[in-house]
This record gives C-alpha cells, structure tokens and sequence, in this order.
C-alpha cells in the first residue's frame, strides 16, 4: 500500500534489461551513443517535429531549469502557478541556473489565461529598473493533479504569444496527461503554442532520465552549453539513452502511464465509496483526499504509506478531517489498492 510517491516505484524490467544490454562492450561518450541517435529519431517522431532539438539529462530540475536557462535572459522574470514545481520544489534551481526571477500568477493549482494576462502586464512597468516579461512555464499534470485541457494550454500559450513569450510545459507527468486527453505528443506541445517540453520518465517507471525538446531548433546550441556548464552532460551518457529507448519501444510509455491512472482511478473510485472527498477531481495519477484522523492513524498502523497534506497524524481528535496526498505508478498491485480501501 505505498503510495508516497510515482518517484518512489520500480524501474520497469523491460527498462533493467535495456540497460544491462547497454553495459555491453563500449559505446563513445557524452551523447555520442549509438542508441541517442534512436532516441532523437523516435522523440522526433512522436512529437511530429523532425526538425526538434532533443537532449537528455538525469534530472527533472535538469531538464526545467536548463531549458528555462536557455529560454530566458537573467533580467527577465519567469511565470508560472504559485504551486509549480519550479517555485516549490527545486531550491531555487531555476533562477540559479538562468538568472531569471519567477513571477507567481496569482491564481490556484491551474494558471487562469485572465490571471496571466494581469501578471504579464504588470511587468516591464519600471523600465530598466523592473524585470523584463519572460518564459509562461506550464505545469502538466500540476502539482494537485490536474490536467490542463488542450483549449486550455492553448488559451494560455495564445496570451503568451500576444507579448511575444515562449512557452515552457514541465511534463514530469507528461504521459499521464496525455493519454488522459487522449490527444497527441504535438497537440499538447508545439501544435497548442509550446516552445519547449521537459518530457518526465522517472516518475514513469524509468531510473532516472528526462527528455528536453526545444521545437525551435536555434536554441540547440545553446543548450547544450548551458548543459555542459551546469554539470548535467553525462559522460557515460548510453545509460540516459538506454532508458529512453526501452521506454519508447513498443509503447511501454503509453502503457505504463495508462496502468498508473487505471490504478488512480480504481483508488478514486473506492475512496468515493467510502465517503472520502477530494481538494481536487482526480484525473490522473495523482489524488487530494480528505478523511478522519483515525482512519489515516488505522491505514498507516496497517503499513499504508503516504503523505498527509497541511496536517500532522498525532492528534487528540481523531474525528478531525485531514487531508492526504495519493499518488499511483504503474507498478502498484490491485489487490494492494483493495486492502487499503477496505481498512478505509
């Protein structure tokens, strides 16, 4: 009954034996492989982009804080929804790397096109004593578990496009999105007005390894020098390409992402039944449930793992309601999800 995190699940075996395959003999370093040669191509292909630049790094704060670095200047301010990843959760990693500022949208888990309109405006007020507008970055799925709709990443990238931004989609959950809209690679990207995409793997099953698209191939070199200098060039880069690989044959990426959100769903469905309620509709892969106190204190005595959200498990109200986050990957057992919704 783990449910801490996607971070937190095995790496697939289709993806152990890829790179056990890949630890054969020797292969040239620093994205020089054979296999990243595959990796592009099929990237290129899903994303029907055959002119997209395509780099991997290890690390989804690599991958969004290199490509915002590469889409922004350091006198310029980034916006995004004050719940990002970007804002909460990488140390600062993306103004260290592009010396830019963040710009909250005020606003919920998902950016609101009016919000950002009056954020975007309300820069480049002071001339050069005020930061100048940058990058819109696009959480999908958001950190609550939402999932922008394609008129809805439009209507925010068409605003971003009035004022001349580029647009940046952090997709550390881009799979499960994408086959909950049931839509392609390109229209939740460059077709909606996405300028550049942090594609997610880890959370999808893979060890470790993000892709980063730039639809616009002139950023290409230099991305790759902001790489090289921030640290993130593998030098036995085969194992970045290895996973890559595995997880775009024959669709293992669909299929893990498809099983993480049936799982979800099977979750939300049970939860619902047993008078749980959500801060936020799941759809997909991600739950915001709220229950009694005894009943977290009962699951996590039964072995249940995962966190609460805004609340401490000891208490002396046990009938107080308390808020939890639920996250499903691919891997989780059926029978697992059963046995905590019968302890619930």
């Amino acid at each position: 009954m783990y449910f801490a995190s996607d971070n937190s699940g095995p790496v697939h075996p289709q993806v152990m034996a890829a790179l056990n395959e890949a630890n054969q003999g020797y292969q040239m370093a620093y994205g020089a492989d054979t296999l990243m040669n595959e990796v592009r191509d099929r990237i290129r292909g899903i994303f029907e982009a055959p002119g997209a630049a395509v780099y991997l790094v290890a690390t989804g704060t690599a991958a969004n804080s290199l490509a915002l670095a590469t889409l922004s200047n350091p006198w310029e301010t980034v916006f995004c929804s004050p719940v990002a990843h970007i804002h909460e959760d990488e140390c600062n990693a993306p103004e260290f790397y592009s010396g830019a500022k963040l710009t909250l949208v005020p606003g919920g888990d998902k950016m609101e096109p009016a919000a950002l309109r009056r954020s975007i405006l309300a820069e480049e007020t002071r001339g050069v004593h005020g930061p100048q507008r940058g990058p819109v970055s696009i959480t999908q799925v958001t950190e609550r578990g939402s999932v922008y709709s394609l008129a809805e990443l439009q209507a925010l990238c068409s605003i971003a496009k009035e004022y001349d931004l580029p647009v940046h989609l952090d997709g550390a959950r881009f799979t499960n999105a994408l086959v909950a809209l049931n839509c392609s690679p390109a229209e939740m990207t460059w077709k909606a007005g996405v300028d550049a995409v942090s594609f997610g793997g880890t959370k999808n099953g893979l060890m470790g390894v993000e892709a980063v698209v730039f639809f616009d191939e002139s950023k290409a070199w230099e991305f790759e020098l902001r790489r090289k200098r921030g640290a993130h060039l593998f030098s036995k880069h085969r194992y970045l390409s290895a996973q890559m690989a595995a997880y775009l044959n024959d669709d293992l990426w669909l299929q893990m992402a498809r099983q993480a959100n049936a799982n979800c769903a099977h979750l939300a469905d049970g939860l619902r039944g047993k008078g749980a309620t959500f801060l936020h509709e799941p759809q997909a892969n991600m739950i915001f449930a709220q229950f009694s106190r005894a009943r977290h204190k009962q699951l996590h005595q039964a072995g249940a793992v995962y966190h609460l959200w805004g609340a401490e498990l000891d208490g002396a109200d046990d009938d107080e309601i308390l808020a939890c986050r639920l996250v499903c990957d691919w891997s989780i057992n059926s029978d697992d999800i059963d046995r905590f919704i019968g302890l619930l």
